[in-house]
C-alpha cells in the first residue's frame, strides 16, 4: 500500500481540526487541551500536539492528514510533523486582524518543507469577512515567488476540504485525484 502524508497548518481557530474531521475516513485523533491563554478568546479547546486522520484513495493508496497546533509556542511540533510530508495545506482565517501577515508567518515557518513540497492555500470564514479576496492572496503569493492554488473554503464541508487535497495531489502528480 502506498502511504502519503499531508500537513494542515495555520493560526489558532482557522479550522484545521474541523477540516481533517470533515474528510477523514476514520474518526480523527485529536490532542486537544483546554485553552488557557489568549486562545481562550477564540475557542475553548486547542490542539497541543496534532490532529490525525486518513483518507483512502483506492485499495493501494492512503493519505495521512496531520494538523499542526496553531500556537507558535507549539512550533516544535511543526518540524516533527513536516518530516516525510508530500505537501502543505495552509489555512488562513479571513476574519483575523491581518491574514496576510499570518500568510507570511507560516510561509517562513515552513520554508524548509516548501523547498521540496507543494503548497495549497485555503481561506476560511470569507462568508463572515470577504476582504481580502482570493485575488489579493494570489497576488501576494506571486510577489513572494509562489504560484499556488488558493481557494475559499468552509472547513466543515467535506467537498471544500476535498478540493484542497485534490489540488495538492494534482500539483504533485497530475494523474492523481482524491
Amino acid at each position: 500500500m502506498k502511504e502519503n502524508k499531508i500537513i494542515f497548518t495555520g493560526p489558532v481557530g482557522v479550522g484545521k481540526t474541523t477540516a481533517i474531521a470533515a474528510l477523514s475516513d476514520d474518526p480523527p485523533v485529536k490532542t486537544d487541551a483546554r485553552a488557557s491563554d489568549m486562545t481562550l478568546v477564540r475557542k475553548g479547546h486547542t490542539t497541543v500536539a496534532m490532529d490525525y486522520g486518513v483518507i483512502r484513495l483506492d485499495g493501494d493508496t492512503k493519505v495521512h492528514l496531520y494538523g499542526t497546533p496553531g500556537q507558535e509556542r507549539f512550533n516544535f511540533m511543526w518540524e516533527i510533523l513536516s518530516k516525510g510530508s508530500m505537501g502543505l495545506i495552509l489555512l488562513l482565517d479571513n476574519t483575523r486582524a491581518n491574514p496576510l501577515k499570518d500568510l507570511t508567518f507560516f510561509l517562513d515557518a515552513f520554508k524548509d518543507l516548501l523547498k521540496t513540497a507543494p503548497l495549497v492555500v485555503g481561506v476560511t470564514k470569507m462568508d463572515v469577512r470577504s476582504l481580502p479576496g482570493i485575488d489579493v492572496y494570489q497576488k501576494y503569493l506571486a510577489q513572494h515567488n509562489f504560484n499556488v492554488p488558493v481557494f475559499e473554503v468552509d472547513a466543515r464541508q467535506e467537498e471544500d476540504v476535498k478540493q484542497l487535497v485534490s489540488a495538492m495531489l494534482f500539483s504533485i502528480d497530475p494523474g492523481l485525484e482524491a
